[in-house]
């Protein structure tokens, strides 16, 4: 007689099977995570960790090779390398950041802009943006570059902010194109909303996650944006330390077969750049896989 009566709606959950389970987390970059969180936190407790002063030149020990004393060996003007590394990557990771957070912000104005214009002016904006994309992106950077004058951190993050927005824009008129016709949009404008509080409240919360995967790439592209630069002879100077001007003492560390000079912050930089990537090819599988699944 137990069983002869069932509560009607409730359901126990069927347990989740082992394997299930564990493929939960077979595709998750943990590696990518942990290890650029850990040269994250190196970069911004630089000076808990750095031997040296990475700016000090000792002569006496120019193009030393790794030992006890100099971890990571030195560069051509006898700088530490060691303490460089740590204390550049600040600069490196912030002129990413930076640009990636100024091309994320033009990009979703822009493109808001043009998903809720007429539509005579979202296809002139249209064109002005596919115009943009037709042109290399780094030699619109080294353009303006040059009208701008000699380089700093905030010049160099703003350069490359302002080339790197347009791919991220055509995803944000896109998503705004499918949203504006809603009727809490059009509740909001009745209501005499305005563009910026309709972006904020509305449309910014349904299409941030398109977008996501996306400012994670471009932290990598401006990255990869202020190392070409660097590498050129165009970019910061010298004596301004990231992993782009240590690369850039590459051709006379090759003369002189100080291979460390070079292998080192090239390897930094290689795996920062591979966890970003990890990352962002994660968020777009994880983002795809949701919108396949509605």
């Amino acid at each position: 007689m137990r069983g002869a009566f069932e509560l009607a709606g409730i359901r126990p959950l069927p347990e989740e099977a082992p394997e299930k389970a564990e493929n939960r987390y077979r595709g998750r970059p943990i590696f990518s995570a942990v290890l650029l969180t850990l040269i994250v936190l190196g970069c911004a407790g630089c000076r808990l960790i750095m031997t040296k002063d990475p700016t000090y030149m000792d002569l006496s020990h120019y193009n030393t090779a790794p030992n006890g004393e100099f971890l990571f060996g030195t560069d051509a003007m006898g700088r530490d390398i060691f303490s460089m590394i740590w204390y550049g990557g600040r600069l490196s990771l912030f002129i990413g950041t930076a640009s990636a957070a100024i091309s994320t912000v033009i990009a979703v104005v822009f493109g808001a802009a043009s998903g809720l214009a007429p539509a005579w002016l979202d296809a002139l904006l249209m064109r002005v943006t596919e115009i943009l994309l037709s042109v290399p992106g780094l030699l619109l950077i080294v353009l303006l570059q040059a009208i701008l004058g000699e380089a700093d951190v905030f010049r160099i993050s703003l350069v490359i902010g302002v080339t790197g927005w347009m791919s991220i824009a055509k995803v944000v008129r896109t998503e705004v194109r499918q949203l504006r016709g809603h009727e809490y949009i059009l509740a909001a404008k009745c209501m005499g909303g305005g563009f910026f509080y309709i972006l904020r409240r509305h449309l910014a919360p349904n299409f941030v996650s398109s977008v996501m995967f996306m400012v994670v790439m471009n932290v990598r592209s401006a990255i990869v944006a202020e190392s070409t630069l660097s590498f050129m002879g165009i970019g910061l100077p010298l004596e301004v330390i990231t992993w782009g001007s240590m690369l850039s003492l590459a051709e006379k560390a090759l003369l002189t077969g100080a291979w460390w000079t070079i292998l080192i912050p090239g390897l930094f930089l290689a795996a920062v750049l591979m966890c970003i990537t990890n990352l962002g090819n994660y968020l777009r599988k994880n983002i795809n896989r949701k919108e396949s699944n509605l």
